[in-house]
């Protein structure tokens, strides 16, 4: 009997070593390397009689023709948006987040309502229970949606070859496995060989594909990281339990932008996309409270209305108190700061908590004056105006400064009915046939005059 040969990998970043280590020389990880099985090489085409003989050619970059990307919709406006106009064909797309966040889900509605003819691969979920699912969905009439509950990469492509789809899900690439390596699945040999195969697929027939992948405990893909370095675009589902929404975020995407933002609603039946994000964002109240301000973002190309809530208190224990939800904390300790130094506000000795409501993460500098304004409406206990929206930067001389996209910014806050927008004065505003009052301001004292005079 032939010895078995083993190899030792790095689960981050693939790296191979002879020998066990407890530290990774790669990628400075510590405990990340296992020990796989090693079998001699096969043949690696996802077709065995199908081998290309072409040669590449090297060629001088004026003599480079583009080709226009052609782009499956997918029905579904969110997700179409964040991959930027649809699925390119022959790209490989992985979908990462965490488990019942809705993973499935959202691909099987794209399967459910999509035009061409797709083949759904489940390795975690029988037939009868997608079919449940798709019920509960409201669409199981799509006779262009085949279902397959298969793990073997060699069967998989089998089917693919009689039924000939144009696009492909997988759900998940943790749970195929292929005949030419010996390894359990979910291994990183197993998960780098089989998302090759799939990729080669995609490539040599122009067939897009969608693969789902698990997330370990520190949020990350499962498998090595080489595995987001191959597809084409990775998208992250994010969300709270606590909360029924959910955030589709682009992490890479070689076809478009990494900054678009795809929101939906989580019910009963599915996933509903969200085309009007304020509603979420912002609450709903019969009375002006203290301490509310409203924010306009951007998230791409899409601009935002956000809400932010502010508490201060006098400090109860002595030591001040600072935290915040959804918002950086270091910059809250640089805005009480120029608060205190340039603008006489005596807040050192007193508790802020700041929230932006909604459940979603916001880094964009344009909501620092309504996190001000938030600030002193709560210190000073008076409400301020619910139709008054804010979008400008602070800077540590306690000026306000410009933003990008400024018309954009002010064409959404006009479109869902605010009457007073407050900007710096250094903007430079392009459109001048606006229905908003613009209010426009240069320090912290003017806008603190303008808005509690």
């Amino acid at each position: 009997m032939a010895k078995v040969k083993t190899v030792f990998h790095c689960q981050n970043c693939g790296t191979k070593y002879p020998k066990w280590m407890g530290q990774c020389s790669g990628c400075n990880e510590w405990n990340t390397i296992v020990e796989e099985i090693v079998q001699k090489e096969e043949k690696r085409e996802w077709k065995q009689s199908k081998i290309s003989k072409t040669v590449s050619k090297p060629l001088k970059i004026k003599e480079i023709e583009l080709d226009n990307e052609e782009r499956v919709k997918t029905n579904n406006n969110e997700l179409d948006t964040v991959l930027g106009g649809g699925l390119v064909k022959g790209s490989v797309t992985l979908l990462g987040g965490e488990p019942g966040i809705g993973k499935s889900t959202l691909l099987l509605q794209v399967a459910l309502k999509i035009s061409q003819k797709v083949l759904y691969v489940s390795g975690e979920e029988s037939q009868s229970q997608i079919k449940m699912r798709a019920e509960r969905l409201e669409e199981v009439d799509n006779s262009n949606c085949l279902i397959l509950t298969e793990t073997n990469t060699q069967k998989i492509f089998k089917n693919i070859e009689e039924i000939k789809p144009e696009v492909l899900i997988i759900d998940s690439i943790q749970t195929l496995h292929t005949n030419n390596i010996e390894a359990s699945p979910g291994s990183i040999s197993q998960i780098r060989e089989t998302s090759a195969e799939l990729i080669k697929f995609a490539k040599e027939t122009a067939t897009p594909v969608l693969l789902i992948g698990h997330i370990n405990k520190e949020g990350h893909i499962a498998g090595p990281k080489i595995l987001e370095h191959m597809v084409d675009v990775v998208l992250q589902f994010e969300g709270d339990r606590n909360h029924t929404y959910r955030i589709l975020r682009s992490n890479k995407n070689r076809f478009g932008s990494t900054s678009e933002l795809g929101i939906y609603e989580m019910l009963s039946d599915g996933l509903r996309e969200v085309s009007n994000p304020s509603e979420i964002l912002i609450s709903k109240k019969d009375d002006d409270l203290s301490g509310t301000a409203i924010a306009s973002t951007l998230e791409g190309i899409r601009p935002l209305m956000i809400e932010i809530q502010a508490l201060v208190s006098t400090a109860v224990y002595g030591t001040p108190q600072r935290s915040t939800t959804g918002y950086n904390l270091k910059r809250l300790h640089m805005i009480l700061a120029v608060l205190e130094k340039r603008a006489g506000f005596k807040l050192g000795a007193k508790d802020v908590f700041l929230n932006v409501t909604g459940g979603i993460n916001v880094d964009d500098p344009a909501i620092d004056l309504a996190v001000v304004a938030s600030i002193l409406s709560s210190d000073k206990d008076i409400a301020i105006n619910p139709n008054v929206c804010f979008s400008a930067e602070v800077g540590l001389a306690g000026e306000i400064r410009p933003v990008s996209k400024i018309d954009q910014r002010i064409l959404e806050a006009e479109k869902l009915g605010y009457k007073t927008f407050v900007v710096s004065k250094y903007n430079k505003i392009t459109s001048k046939k606006h229905n908003i009052k613009l209010v426009l301001v240069g320090k912290i004292e003017e806008a603190f005059a303008t808005l509690f005079a």
